[in-house]
């Protein structure tokens, strides 16, 4: 759920767009505005991460999903666990790392501009002080064997639910002798929960193609 400062700034932020695309799409027609949809789509989903990816004059902001994912990183660490944390995002990513490092907590990254990603995969896993890992979504999906961790935290949705299941599986490869929990972080009344929403209806449709199940194929659509 939202905390009013940061609902109060989506909701602004929604409003404008709405009203901005509307406009251009009545003039010149949705083909040419598709562009401007999906910038006003990236940055919602931007605003329902953390308000300083969209302003950097709101990077002192709070986050709701900070407020969720930080006491659990803790409570992991002092368990003696460890856990792998995905975001889209690299900007958000920067900030987590920020607040990490207010908490004493020590941590490895890798994103998609990382070189010695063995190095950093390895001090994740023999390292006993470092128990958290921040990975960028499209760079560790693949390749990556992480069964150290016994979490993964998904910080936002990725619109291909097959990317998120790939994260998901760097912590299930062989090897993994331990139950592994993975939690999603969505934000409420967002465009986060429409992204969801088409992941299931993808999912459905994947479902019902591989398993040639009757029940799935005869609730398929034309569109």
């Amino acid at each position: 759920e939202l905390e009013a400062p940061q609902r109060r700034f989506y909701d602004e932020l929604r409003a404008h767009y709405r009203t901005a695309l509307l406009a251009r799409v009545a003039r010149t027609g949705l083909a040419r505005s598709k562009m401007q949809v999906l910038e006003a789509l990236l940055r919602l989903r931007q605003a329902a991460c953390h308000p300083g990816l969209v302003d950097a004059k709101r990077l002192g902001e709070s986050s709701a999903k900070f407020d969720v994912l930080l006491p659990q990183l803790v409570e992991v660490v002092e368990e003696g666990h460890k856990a792998l944390v995905f975001s889209q995002f690299t900007s958000f990513l920067a900030l987590l790392r920020s607040r990490l490092e207010e908490e004493g907590v020590t941590y490895e990254y890798l994103d998609g501009q990382t070189r010695d990603r063995a190095a950093r995969v390895e001090r994740f896993t023999t390292d006993a002080d470092c128990r958290v890992f921040l990975i960028s979504l499209k760079a560790g999906g693949l390749g990556l064997n992480l069964t150290a961790a016994e979490y993964v935290f998904l910080l936002d949705p990725w619109w291909n639910p097959a990317v998120e299941a790939q994260a998901i599986d760097r912590a299930h490869r062989i090897g993994q002798d331990k139950h592994v929990f993975a939690y999603r972080l969505i934000a409420q009344d967002t465009v986060e929960e429409k992204v969801a929403a088409l992941q299931q209806t993808k999912r459905e449709l994947a479902d019902a193609i591989l398993t040639a199940d009757p029940a799935l194929i005869r609730n398929l659509s034309a569109d």
